[in-house]
């Protein structure tokens, strides 16, 4: 299982992930105030909530500002701080740490024999406490996403780890929902697949076509130099890639592959084939396999490739190893998270497998039988 509190990485695959923080908010019934359309959370409430100091929210929110802010922490001020005194100011009150230079205005939880739920106490109020409302020129909260952002990170509480695991649980069972307990052609669910997909046949017969007329070698040949091709682009053989997936003998890696990679892998094997074919017109001569591993060296380290290849690797390490819980080795320094815009492509609405979309357009059934009869 993975360990949210050291990575990055995955803390943000799953705070990214809508759909999966919808269900969570659900299943874990957290309510809040409601302030701009979303439930918010004061240092207080946090704490309660995790059973830990408000010292130890603080020192979260100095380790990790940036990743808390970007999941939905905000220091309300100005014209919001009025508004949200205006909504919440008899729920709010003064809670001063001496040792703390920052003053903060916090809401201590109910303690509720129902540990999934965050209710907002009403706080009588008092004179004290509205003339500490008034001095008052900012406050921090959180929102539900920041919230669960907090649970990932904190290492003394049980009631974090609790959490952990249920956020945790849940991903995997929506996926497993989605998908029917395998996410191995989640590539096809994009519109993008279906054209990369239908043109590579032609692009691939080309590749070939040079093969057999350029390089004085065997028949044996595209394999060898299609894993050059992988080679090149993200570091790995067909096999290793197979191996990886746990794809079958009978599998074709290519229906795996997303369609970034289907059109880079389409742009070397269609640019290398003219290599190959200017290379034979100046030799006068077929290539040896040698000379056209050279070839496909120097043609991939070009540097009009390196964004597409950069952008490719990323792509590829970084949806398998977030969809698939697949992780290339050779790629692990490409590895990043994904953001909603992502997972809304590969599990929105929006998205399906590609039989689907054959079946509800079957033009594009003929459109693939022609480029198999080819």
């Amino acid at each position: 299982m993975k360990d949210l509190t050291n990575s990055a990485i995955d803390r943000q695959n799953i705070l990214n992930n809508t759909d999966a923080l919808a269900t969570i908010q659900k299943s874990l019934g957290i309510t809040g105030m409601l302030y701009e359309g979303e439930y918010r959370f004061t240092t207080a409430q946090v704490a309660d909530y995790f059973q830990v100091s408000t010292k130890t929210i603080k020192r979260q929110i100095e380790n990790f500002g940036d990743e808390l802010t970007n999941n939905g922490y905000v220091v309300l001020k100005g014209k919001q701080l009025k508004e949200f005194k205006t909504q919440f100011g008899h729920l709010l009150y003064q809670d001063i740490e001496e040792e703390d230079s920052q003053r903060d205005t916090d809401v201590p939880l109910l303690k509720d024999t129902n540990d999934r739920d965050i209710d907002v106490p009403i706080i009588e109020k008092t004179s004290n406490s509205n003339k500490t409302l008034r001095g008052l020129n900012k406050i921090g909260v959180f929102n539900f996403r920041a919230l669960l952002n907090i649970g990932m990170l904190l290492t003394e509480s049980e009631k974090a780890k609790s959490l952990r695991s249920t956020i945790l649980d849940i991903v995997i069972d929506s996926l497993n929902q989605k998908f029917g307990g395998t996410t191995k052609y989640i590539n096809q669910r994009t519109n993008e697949y279906l054209t990369a997909k239908a043109r590579e046949p032609e692009y691939r017969k080309e590749f070939t076509s040079a093969l057999s007329r350029y390089l004085d070698m065997g028949n044996d040949n595209y394999g060898y130099f299609t894993d050059e091709i992988y080679k090149a682009i993200f570091h790995e053989k067909a096999s290793e890639y197979k191996e990886l997936l746990k794809l079958e003998a009978k599998e074709n890696v290519r229906d795996t592959m997303y369609a970034e990679v289907l059109n880079l892998i389409a742009s070397f094997e269609v640019g290398i084939a003219d290599e190959m074919k200017d290379k034979f017109e100046e030799y006068q001569r077929r290539l040896n396999p040698e000379e056209l591993i050279t070839l496909i060296e120097n043609f991939a380290s070009k540097r009009h490739w390196k964004p597409q290849l950069e952008d490719v690797r990323t792509k590829m390490a970084s949806r398998d190893y977030c969809f698939r819980e697949v992780t290339h080795e050779k790629l692990q320094p490409y590895i990043k998270s994904l953001s909603p815009e992502e997972y809304d492509k590969f599990l929105g609405d929006k998205s399906q497998y590609l039989l689907d979309r054959i079946i509800e357009n079957p033009a594009l059934l003929e459109v693939f039988k022609r480029l198999k009869d080819r």
